[in-house]
């Protein structure tokens, strides 16, 4: 009986390191390539010139880009803890995204702090007489801004406007603060699928650190 325990526990040990060993080296090639996408998307202005794994699910890489609003950038690529599967089973439950955050210093010191996050909230069920919504009109509305400031500091606006245009649409997350890092930018990891797209959020990136600036 002891000995069929022992197997049992060895054959479960080699499984679990054949998923370690294998996971791991999957999160490698996908942070490599995610790497690539943001290397090319920079087209000539920014480039790697470090990076290294905080953890299995973590890559950090330092950038150098040129810019003149932006100092000491890089990029933190978060995947999936895939080569641990208790922590993959609840980041999947939890629904949470695999993401790319650039991060910089800039030329300036912003006069505000802005913390944005971006919602969206869809159904899939329409009126239906058994709701009793047989009178209901649905419109399609524009973008709407809820904030805890109780007055508006207009170097704020552009910063905004970006957030608001369609070619801010895919970022989820965007921080401005007086101390480092003072400009903080996240965007799903999966709308980086190419390198027009990757291209597209340095854009984004680049109006973002240049929009309080442009007023001073």
């Amino acid at each position: 009986m002891a000995h069929v325990v022992l197997v049992d526990v060895l054959i479960t040990v080699a499984l679990l390191l054949v998923w370690y060993l294998g996971f791991t080296q999957y999160n490698r090639r996908k942070g490599a390539q995610a790497l690539r996408l943001v290397e090319a998307a920079c087209t000539g202005s920014g480039r790697v010139i470090e990076s290294h794994w905080i953890s299995g699910s973590r890559l950090r890489a330092r950038l150098r880009v040129a810019s003149q609003w932006i100092e000491d950038a890089s990029v933190t690529v978060r995947l999936r803890p895939r080569s641990m599967p208790v922590q993959w089973a609840l980041s999947l439950w939890r629904g949470q995204e695999e993401t790319v955050t650039f991060e910089a210093d800039l030329d300036y010191v912003p006069s505000f702090n802005l913390e944005v996050f971006r919602h969206r909230w869809f159904t899939q069920n329409s009126p239906s007489d058994e709701t009793g919504t047989r009178n209901w009109m649905m419109a399609r509305l524009n973008p709407v801004v809820l904030t805890t400031r109780g007055q508006w500091n207009q170097d704020m606006t552009p910063v905004v406007n970006t957030l608001l245009s369609s070619r801010g649409h895919k970022l989820t997350r965007v921080r401005l603060r007086a101390k480092s890092p003072q400009l903080s930018a996240t965007v799903p990891l999966q709308t980086l699928s190419d390198e027009q797209a990757s291209a597209g959020f340095f854009d984004v990136v680049r109006d973002l650190a240049a929009g309080p600036a442009s007023r001073q």
